[in-house]
């Protein structure tokens, strides 16, 4: 797949503000600074498409990117963060939970965590909210290129077991290097059931 259009569409707090779901939809979860705003600007081959800092908790609303004018990446805000308060953290767990229970065009949901480190409870319990309600998912392990290769073999083991996934829909994806970056590309391919002439 050759992505050719990218654009920001929306940021949404209610469905309200959802894009009229007419393209199929990626959703990106994770914890906060797992790297979802630098793997959307990776795969679409631009710097600042998706906004990225190095201060966790940034994105607050859900945001919508138009890729080929054929489907959406939907950035969800990152969850676990600990400096903002409680009402702040429920109030981005209820966002998030209304749109992955209420959006009909999600075709998939990628779980973003860091390679570097074993799952967290809250990433346990995401997997375990997908599992649930049969959501079609990948397992995104980011940040590949920030260890070296024995550990990354060693961690990949750790996490499949933390979140009980198979090794098929696990991934380890570094947005410096862009190791997983055809792999997800194909992904899409697959996901969306069309050739990269048609787009």
């Amino acid at each position: 797949m050759t992505v050719k259009r990218s654009e920001y569409v929306a940021s949404a707090v209610t469905p309200s503000q959802y894009p009229e779901a007419c393209y199929p939809e990626i959703a990106l979860v994770g914890r906060s600074n797992v790297g979802k705003s630098s793997l959307i600007n990776r795969l679409v081959n631009r710097r600042n498409l998706a906004r990225t800092s190095s201060q966790p908790g940034k994105t607050q609303t859900i945001n919508f990117y138009l890729i080929n004018a054929a489907w959406y990446f939907v950035d969800l805000p990152g969850y676990g963060f600990a400096r903002v308060s409680h009402n702040t953290r429920e109030h981005w767990r209820t966002m998030i939970e209304k749109y992955l229970s209420q959006r009909s065009t999600i075709q998939q949901v990628w779980q973003l965590v860091d390679l570097r480190h074993p799952p967290t409870e809250q990433d346990q319990q995401m997997v375990q909210w997908l599992s649930h309600y049969r959501f079609p998912k990948l397992i995104i392990a980011t940040k590949a290129d920030k260890i070296s290769k024995s550990q990354r073999v060693k961690n990949l083991g750790i996490i499949r077991n933390r979140l009980d996934v198979p090794e098929t829909e696990l991934i380890s994806f570094s947005a410096e290097s862009g190791e997983g970056k055809e792999k997800l590309l194909s992904e899409i391919e697959k996901i969306l059931g069309y050739q990269e002439e048609v787009l």
